[in-house]
Parts: structure tokens; sequence; C-alpha cells
């Protein structure tokens, strides 16, 4: 749906982050005399007011209220799974959200969104988008970087630029199929349960992530060989391409090849993890996808800024390393980040907000290949360190439970020798004590001794 066609309709917002500003002026920038209510919350009532004094700002969004309109403009934090939402889906009510209506706008005359890739992902999409977005800069060609990464596609707008990069979380998957567009390119890197708390079931997950490719029929799906799920995809429509197969971008052992043709040495590359160099091979492929020459470009990642709390080496203070990989949220994402450690001592930080994740997978890797020691922390800390005292009474690691992560931090300390390294590595949300896995990385980097403000912005967002 193109913000044109809110003309004459019933519209409400339903969230006021980031997200819901941005949406917010592109209707007004669009639709000055439209009459908007925003649903939000109390203390962001005075705020809003201050901002537009015309809307009608509400703060129960009951399914009630929510069928009185005939389009609501959500937060992607907002799930339409929630009663009330699905409620008034039922009778009648179109949700969407700022993906939507951006796609709708940048769609040509045969509703494709040229020259524009999506990159979506468990783990690793952030990373990858970035990594993207500077290999497409390093090449010489106007580059935007936007979406779940940090800037809301409204924001970026029409912005003038030879390519756009948007990074898109599971969800705003849905968003991209619902627009009616389809972008040139999207890649799907791998999946693994998350975010059930929004999707409402592991298999409601997969489908909304899918949509990208399912639904929104790309272009051309650039999709990973080693993951099953994906393997066993069938896209009509869309033309398919495969990293981490022999016959195109992958990598044989830690060296880069297209095809039987090796490129480069990936290790002196600044990409933590074998898994983000796997995500290199990605980014090659959707650039070939572009119709641009990816071996060309693939040297200039040597030169790529790592993103903040993502495998994000702090320093040292005390003897030790910190690291700080806050975004981590999955069982699966603290493993990954325990293997770019292997062979040094390990204190590894794990737990926070609880989705019922199961991490029986995690405690079979820690009896194979366990770290110094496991502190557990957050809501879900107590299930997972149930989970490890039987590996740890037999001598496996050392496993302490901490109150929050300042206690976490000092118990961690006090289990390593010089040289070891304190990761960082929750494998669950921050929700609770934290606004977000930024504030929560900040707090770490603070307790470890660095400075929170020199850890934390994200180069690259926008058009460059």
């Amino acid at each position: 749906m193109h913000v044109s066609e809110l003309d004459g309709r019933r519209v409400a917002l339903w969230g006021w982050g980031r997200e819901g500003r941005a949406a917010w002026r592109a209707i007004r920038g669009a639709l000055p005399g439209l009459p908007l209510t925003l649903f939000c919350r109390a203390d962001e009532v005075d705020g809003a007011l201050r901002v537009d004094a015309t809307l009608a700002v509400e703060t129960d969004a009951t399914a009630e209220r929510l069928a009185a309109f005939d389009v609501v403009v959500k937060s992607p934090g907002i799930s339409p799974y929630g009663e009330a939402a699905a409620a008034a889906a039922a009778r009648g009510t179109r949700f969407l959200g700022g993906t939507a209506l951006w796609f709708a706008g940048e769609a040509d005359a045969d509703g494709i969104v040229a020259r524009t890739a999506c990159i979506t992902g468990t783990k690793g999409k952030s990373t990858t988008s970035a990594l993207m977005a500077h290999l497409l800069r390093a090449g010489g060609h106007h580059t935007a970087l936007a979406g779940n990464i940090g800037l809301p596609l409204l924001e970026l707008g029409g912005a003038d630029a030879d390519y756009r990069v948007v990074e898109l979380s599971s969800y705003q998957t849905g968003d991209v199929a619902d627009s009616g567009a389809r972008p040139e390119v999207a890649v799907v890197l791998n999946l693994f349960p998350e975010h059930l708390d929004w999707h409402g079931s592991h298999e409601r997950y997969l489908a909304d992530k899918l949509r990208l490719v399912t639904d929104a029929r790309p272009r051309i799906a650039v999709l990973n060989a080693a993951d099953p799920r994906l393997a066993a995809l069938e896209l009509p429509g869309s033309e398919v391409r495969w990293f981490g197969h022999e016959a195109g971008w992958h990598l044989r052992g830690d060296l880069l090849f297209r095809g039987d043709q090796e490129v480069m040495d990936t290790r002196p590359l600044p990409l933590p993890g074998r898994h983000n160099r796997g995500n290199l091979c990605a980014v090659l492929t959707a650039i070939e996808a572009l119709g641009l020459d990816a071996a060309e470009l693939a040297p200039h990642a040597a030169g790529f800024a790592p993103l903040p709390h993502r495998l994000q080496t702090l320093g040292e203070r005390d003897g030790l390393a910190w690291v700080n990989d806050s975004i981590s949220t999955t069982p699966q994402a603290t493993l990954a980040a325990l293997e770019c450690f292997a062979g040094r001592q390990v204190a590894v930080l794990v737990g926070g907000h609880d989705r019922g994740l199961d991490w029986s997978g995690f405690a079979d890797a820690m009896d194979r290949h366990a770290p110094e020691a496991v502190v557990t922390m957050g809501a879900n800390g107590p299930r997972i360190h149930e989970l490890l005292v039987p590996l740890a009474n037999a001598g496996r690691f050392r496993l302490a439970a901490a109150d929050d992560l300042a206690d976490a931090v000092a118990q961690a300390r006090s289990t390593l020798d010089p040289g070891g390294v304190v990761l960082l590595s929750p494998g669950a949300p921050s929700f609770g004590p934290y606004r977000d896995y930024v504030e929560r990385g900040r707090h770490f980097a603070t307790l470890a001794g660095f400075d929170p403000d020199m850890i934390s912005a994200i180069p690259g967002l926008g058009v460059a």
C-alpha cells in the first residue's frame, strides 16, 4: 500500500518509537490533512502532542479501538498475532509497517524495487548488510544502508543512491511481501529458532522469515546452500543463486573461492568468526546478482569496520580481554561466538529474557567443547543453570549463577587468569533490565572499564 492510498481512510499509528515517528513524518508529509490517531505508552503522550498537536492520542490499544480503523501502521516490535491485533484484523483492520509503505513507494512500473538488496537471517544479518554496503561504496557506488540495522526505511525516504542495502528482521519480512513490491535481490543467511514470543511458534517464525522469498518473490533469491530448510525451498518466479556451494562463492577452510578459482585468504579479514567470513560469500553472491564484479570488490573487505555489540573486542583491562557480543539472542549465536575463542581461556556470560528457547543443544555443546567458565544470569538464567549443573559437577567447566550483569562480570573476572577472555554473549534478549541490546552492551563496557560512548555508533548508516 502506497502512502497516498491512505487518503480518505481511517488511519492509526501504533507505537511512537523511531519507526513510529518515521511513519508519522511520511504520512504527514504526503497527506498533511489526514486525521491520525496514535496508540502509544502513557509516558509518550506529552512528547507526541508536542510534535503534533492534531494527533488523537490513546494509550489502550484494545481490539475494539483497533477495529475502528481501516489501516493501522504499527511499529515492528508490535506483534500482529497478539490477541487485540488478531481480533481487529478479523474484523477487517489492515495492519502494516513502515517497511511496507517504503517498498510500495519505491517500486517501478513492473513492481520491482530496483538496485535493492534485502538481507535477513537469524544471525549475522547486520554485519552482512554493513559489509555489503562497505564493498559497494569501496567500488565507488553511492549506497544506502538502512532498515533494522538502525535507520528506518521511511527516514531514508527516496534518497538518491546507486544501490540500497536493507536489513530486515523477522518482524519486517512480511511487510515486504504485503507491500506488493518485489525486491531485486533478497538474501537469507540462516534459520534458527528466534522471537517465539512475537511469532507465537517456531513454525510461524520460519514462515514469516521466509516470506521475503516465498511471498515477496524477489527477482533473485540468494540462499545458503548449507541450511537444510533453505536448500529444500522451491521458489517459482525467482531465480535462485546459492552461496556456500562449490559452484559459487564458498570457503574451503579459510580460503575464499569462486567456483574452482581461489580468491583470497579470509583469516586476516576483520570478520570475527567463521560464520561471518562465510557470510562474505553471501555478500559477494548478492553483489553479482546486482550485475557487478564481486571478485574485484572482495579485497575491500580488509577495510571493513566491525559493528558494535557483535563480537566486538573492547580491549584489555586487568590483564583480561573483554568482548561485547550483546546482540547475541540465541544459543546458536553464543556457540558461534565461543568458536571464535577456541583454545583460549574464556568465561562466557549467558542468559536474559526468557522466550522459552531450547538450551539443550547448548548444553550438549558444553559437554564436548566447554569454556573455562559459564556464568548464568537473567530471567532464564536458572533454567540454563539447571541444564548445566551435571556437566559442571563432572568437571567440564566452572559454573556460577549471577544476580545481574554486574555480578556476572565480577564472577567472570574471578575465574580467569591473565590473558583470559570475558565474553558477553547472552543468547537471549535484554528485555527487563535493559531497553535493548545496545543498552546492555554499553553497561557491560562500563563495568569492564571502557567508555560506552566510544563503542556504540554504527558506521555507514544512510547514504554514502
